[in-house]
Parts: structure tokens; C-alpha cells; sequence
């Protein structure tokens, strides 16, 4: 049973994982046992990354590119590939958002969520997936959100974008299971990060709203993604294919409750 979940002798690359839930992510296939491969388009949180990593006891390679930029995607899997080896795993976790009511949002603004959140992950699996496809082995998972079912206030460019890369995960599927590569979705709910901190305390507004919308009752801990992410990257998902597993403690599966219900 082990075995199933064993990344041994694996390589995954995993897209902007220099903090929060993508190096949870990516710490918890390091644990696995997979050499990491971690891309950031700057080098000084690259270089504050990979110590962190390294703390850890992780082999890990890291290299500065824009996912967004297709030739520089081309040209570091073609450089990765030679330098590390064969990519095994992908996880397309580089993202960004930004809030403001639609009325007021700059087309620019649109675009740029747009362009990281949606294209970068269909220009990163382009020259990942041909690879996989010549050796017919790989596993691609896809960081969607809530936002890919549900809607928000200023988050419209956001939402827009986790929504297309649900179906993108869904069509990636469909056209590369043939070639026994595995493509799913990761769908984080709410999560206790640096960035979430300064909400998450007690008497604040948005930290009660998540605690009682939350069935589970509590923000997620980045470690609750370990095992979904593991379980994606290994041979235990060998015929799971084109779903979006939400690790959201069960908010979409409720409609809620009433204010004072326990």
C-alpha cells in the first residue's frame, strides 16, 4: 500500500511555490520522496525559497521564468529536462488576484489574472505534456479554487479564471488519458497563511463568516493539501482522471445556516 503513494526517483515542478499552499504542496511531494523542480518569475524569493526547502532536508532546482511568457516556458522545460531529468509531475499553482468590483476593474487588470491564472497553465502544460506524451507516463494537477463553482463579490477576473481552468483541467483529460497522463484539479477553500492573518482573529467579520460557513468549522492548516496533492501525484490516481478534488473543509457542499444556529 505504501508503494502506491511512494514519489521515489519522481521530478515535479511545481509553478510559483516559493510560499503559502503551493510550498505546502510542494514540501509534502519533497516528503514523498520527489526531487523539486520550483519556477518564480524573480530570483530573490527563489533564493529565500529554496533555503526553506533545503531546511527540510528537500533536493530541490530552481529556476526564473514567466509562466505567461511562451518561449521562456519552452526554453527552461527543454533546459530543466536536460539539467534535472524527465518531469514527471506538474502542478500549475502560479496565480494571482486582483480585487475590485467589476465596474471599476481596468481591462489591463482583467487580462493580467487572466493571462497568469489560465494561460500560464495551458502554455506550461503544452511543453510539460509533450514531453509526457513521448515517454506516455505523467501526472498534471491544476490549482483551481471555490471560485471555480462559486461567485464573489471583486473577484470577477479571478473567478473567471479558476472557472476556465476547471474546464481546461476537464479537456486536458480528455485529450491526453489516451497517453496515460493523469490531469486533476486541486480546489483549495479558505486557508491559515501569512496572508490570511491579519482576518483570521477573533471578533473580525470574515474570520466568523468562514468559521460558521465552514462545516468543519476552522481555516484549513497548509498541510490539509498534503494528501490530496500526494495522492494526485502518485500511482494511487492512476485512473482518475479530469476531477477537481475541493479541500474546503465542506463549504461547497452546504448552503449554510442561519446567523445563531449551532
Amino acid at each position: 500500500m505504501k508503494n502506491l503513494f511512494d514519489l521515489t526517483g519522481k521530478r515535479a515542478l511545481v509553478t510559483g511555490a516559493v510560499h503559502g499552499l503551493g510550498m505546502a504542496m510542494a514540501k509534502g511531494l519533497g516528503h514523498a520522496g520527489a526531487e523539486l523542480i520550483v519556477n518564480n518569475h524573480t530570483q530573490d524569493m527563489l533564493d529565500t525559497a529554496k533555503s526553506e526547502y533545503e531546511s527540510e532536508g528537500l533536493k530541490v532546482h530552481t529556476y526564473v521564468f514567466d509562466v505567461t511568457d511562451d518561449e521562456a516556458v519552452k526554453k527552461h522545460i527543454d533546459l530543466i529536462e536536460k539539467e534535472v531529468g524527465p518531469i514527471d509531475i506538474l502542478i500549475n499553482n502560479a496565480g494571482i488576484i486582483k480585487r475590485t468590483p467589476m465596474e471599476d476593474m481596468e481591462v489591463a487588470d482583467y487580462r493580467a489574472v487572466i493571462d497568469v491564472n489560465l494561460v500560464g497553465p495551458f502554455i506550461v502544460s503544452k511543453y510539460v505534456g509533450k514531453k509526457m506524451i513521448e515517454r506516455r507516463a505523467g501526472k498534471i494537477i491544476n490549482i483551481n479554487s471555490m471560485m471555480s463553482e462559486l461567485g464573489r463579490n471583486t473577484v470577477s477576473a479571478y473567478a473567471a479564471s479558476k472557472g476556465g481552468l476547471k474546464m481546461l483541467t476537464k479537456n486536458m483529460a480528455t485529450e491526453w488519458a489516451k497517453y496515460n497522463i493523469q490531469t486533476n484539479g486541486i480546489g483549495p477553500g479558505y486557508f491559515a497563511t501569512s496572508q490570511t492573518a491579519p482576518i483570521r482573529v477573533g471578533g473580525h467579520p470574515f474570520n466568523e463568516f468562514i468559521i460558521s460557513r465552514t462545516p468543519a468549522a476552522r481555516w484549513g492548516n497548509p498541510e490539509d493539501l498534503v494528501g490530496a496533492t500526494v495522492f494526485l501525484a502518485s500511482k494511487a490516481s492512476d485512473f482518475v482522471n479530469g476531477q477537481i478534488i475541493y479541500v474546503d473543509g465542506g463549504i461547497l457542499a452546504t448552503i449554510g445556516k442561519p446567523a445563531n444556529e449551532d
